[in-house]
C-alpha cells in the first residue's frame, strides 16, 4: 500500500502581487526544487493549523491562513502526495528563511521559469493567469 502524505502549502503574495517561493534543502525529498512554503501535516493536525506552524518554523513570521485555493493529488512511484494550497498573508513579523533555504518573490507569469515538483506544476499554470 503506497505511503500517502498530506501537505499544506501557502500562496503568499506581496503588495505588488509576487508569490513567495522557497527552495527545498539538500537532503530532503526533491532537494533543490522550488516550492510554495509549507509542510507535512502531523497526526491530528488540520491543514490550516499545520500551515501556520510550518510557516512560523520556516519563515519566522505569523501568517493568517485564508481560503483553500486548490487541492492536488500526485502519485509518485513510492508515495502519494495530497497538497492543499491556501491563500495566506503575513499578520506580523519579518519573513526570513529560518532553515537556510533560498527564497524568492516571483511574478505569477515567471513561476514557470523555476523548477517545481510535478505536484506543484499543476497549480503553476493557473497562478500564472491569476491576478
Amino acid at each position: 500500500m503506497p505511503l500517502v502524505i498530506e501537505v499544506a502549502a501557502a500562496l503568499i503574495r506581496d503588495s505588488v502581487g509576487r508569490y513567495l517561493i522557497t527552495q527545498r534543502r539538500q537532503g530532503s525529498h526533491l532537494a533543490g526544487l522550488w516550492e510554495f512554503p509549507g509542510g507535512k501535516l502531523e497526526v491530528g493536525e488540520s491543514p490550516d493549523v499545520a500551515l501556520r506552524r510550518e510557516l512560523r518554523e520556516e519563515l519566522g513570521a505569523t501568517f493568517a491562513v485564508g481560503k483553500l485555493v486548490e487541492t492536488v493529488r500526485w502519485e509518485y512511484p513510492d508515495r502519494t502526495v495530497v497538497l492543499h494550497f491556501y491563500d495566506c498573508r503575513v499578520e506580523s513579523g519579518a519573513v526570513e528563511p529560518r532553515e537556510g533555504q533560498a527564497m524568492a518573490w516571483v511574478e505569477p507569469g515567471d513561476l514557470g521559469r523555476y523548477e517545481f515538483p510535478p505536484a506543484d506544476r499543476v497549480l503553476i499554470e493557473r497562478l500564472a493567469a491569476r491576478r
